[in-house]
């Protein structure tokens, strides 16, 4: 079996439901009832048998095949619901989804648990655009109260999404099913949050109206409403007074104090402004505020101090959208310094894996080659004598690895390249790292030289450094990251920087 390590918050979610016995039966249980019609043959019980024993010899890849091999054979969705068991157990989330969704398919339409797991399975694994579907026909199927329950469920999944934009715009696409909308008001929030994201503004305005209708103290919905009102430049007296509530209600609230600032910018009252938002940063220093107060010091002539918010800003998340918007309609000089406009690297590397021990236990080396079209990267990497090791093709959706001859498909490419090549080589994002940009969907801190130039990138728990030449190419580019498994320190050498 492929072993594939689960992520904490996947594995202990779904150790409770193995403790609370929710959708896992044992293998007692299994042995038992995977017998219905179809399965008397001796064939049949024999497979079944011989695969629980290769379980117990530790043969779980084996008892997978034979577990699902038999449910489409014959039909039966209990065979996949314990083909996945086995999948979880094994610490295998991929091929524990694959057999979540056989069991779903296998499934009578009126049984709500398949989907449920299945949607669970892909929210945990960061699919939330994969969990539409699936969650709204879920929701279709329940009463008004259980819906609501499944929202809330979902709604307390979302703070774990690696990309939160992405996340909430699936939200919004599976809540917009319920009608009429939930009562509890968190999460008529959490839909109006959502619909944002979904560039639904008037669903937006429209839901906290109703949830300050309900509550005209809800501090959140004050805010929120407050603040999307002054950042459109819309009805700015009465967003003033939104806010202004909101503040009095919560007047440590340095979120609040932001919106506060930013009403007091777009009113023209910049000198206010700019005191609000700086109090604002010192007392939680966040890339929104930032972006803020950096722009009122910008229009204040105030270029350098601006620049350097900015700068700051980055450092905390390069990737939030409204210091990027900022930085895009501002254009500070260094926002706009070109790394490079290549879509094609050339070059070599070398990884080393330092084990826990401080003992050098896996590494390699080799050529390779990333090009970028539109929304597809190719990664070629070769040995260290010329040869091709193996063609990566990375999309939005999908990652394909073709190696001797067979093609590879998963959703994750850095996953993909682990588990194929042995060497834990960070594909999924690459071209815009090595252009010196951070990649979008994620948290990333991102610093700059006296030049402009980006010297160093976090991300995704990589720290990246930046060597550059005299004519703004990239050099050299080392990656570092800490795992369970050690140290990785891969070096990467341009030797015709992008040319």
């Amino acid at each position: 079996m492929s072993k594939l390590p689960l992520k904490p918050i996947l594995k202990a979610f779904l150790l409770a439901m193995l403790a609370s016995g929710a959708f896992i039966t044992t293998q007692s249980q299994a042995q038992a009832e995977a017998q219905p019609a179809g399965l008397e043959s001796g064939e049949a019980i024999f497979a079944v048998l011989a695969s629980e024993i290769a379980l117990q010899r530790g043969e779980a890849g084996l008892a997978y095949g034979t577990y699902i091999e038999l449910a489409r054979q014959y039909q039966d969705p209990r065979l996949a619901q314990r083909a996945m068991e086995i999948a979880i157990n094994g610490g295998s989330p991929d091929l524990a989804l694959q057999a979540a969704k056989v069991w779903d398919e296998l499934s009578p339409a009126g049984q709500t648990k398949p989907k449920e797991v299945l949607v669970t399975l892909l929210i945990l694994s960061n699919r939330w655009p994969d969990a539409v579907q699936p969650a709204i026909a879920l929701l279709n199927q329940q009463t008004p109260a259980q819906q609501e329950n499944t929202l809330l469920q979902l709604q307390a999944l979302l703070a774990k999404a690696s990309d939160e934009a992405e996340a909430l715009r699936s939200f919004y696409e599976i809540a917009s099913v319920v009608k009429p909308p939930p009562k509890d008001l968190g999460l008529l929030y959490t839909y109006a949050m959502s619909a944002e994201k979904a560039g639904r503004m008037d669903v937006m305005d429209k839901t906290l109206r109703d949830i300050l209708r309900k509550n005209p103290n809800d501090v959140n919905a004050l805010n929120a409403l407050g603040y999307s009102l002054a950042d459109r430049n819309l009805k700015l007296s009465e967003a003033f007074s939104l806010i202004s509530k909101a503040h009095q209600l919560s007047p440590k609230d340095s979120f609040i104090l932001d919106s506060l600032g930013w009403v007091n910018y777009r009113l023209g009252k910049n000198a206010l402004a700019l005191e609000q938002l700086q109090q604002a940063f010192s007392m939680k220093p966040e890339a929104d505020i930032a972006a803020h107060t950096g722009e009122v010091l910008w229009v204040m002539n105030r270029r350098a101090e601006a620049e350097e918010m900015w700068l700051q800003g980055q450092k905390l998340n390069a990737n939030n959208p409204t210091l990027q918007e900022t930085l895009q309609r501002l254009k500070p000089d260094w926002s706009s310094t070109a790394q490079t406009t290549s879509n094609s690297w050339d070059g070599r590397f070398a990884v080393k894996v330092i084990g826990l021990t401080g003992t050098t236990n896996q590494g390699g080396s080799g050529g390779f080659t990333l090009t970028q079209e539109a929304l597809k990267d190719v990664l070629e990497i070769r040995n260290p004598m010329g040869g091709s090791i193996a063609k990566i093709t990375i999309t939005p959706g999908e990652a394909t690895l073709e190696r001797d001859g067979q093609t590879i498909t998963a959703v994750d490419a850095d996953t993909l390249v682990q588990n194929t090549l042995g060497l834990p080589l960070p594909a999924r994002g690459l071209s815009n790292w090595l252009k010196g940009e951070v990649r979008p969907g994620s948290e990333a801190s991102l610093n700059r030289n006296t030049k402009g130039q980006v010297s160093k990138i976090s991300q995704d728990g990589w720290d990246l450094i930046y060597t550059w030449n005299n004519a703004n190419r990239l050099e050299k580019l080392t990656m570092t990251r800490s795992s369970n498994i050690g140290s990785i320190d891969i070096h990467l050498v341009f030797d015709n920087p992008n040319e």
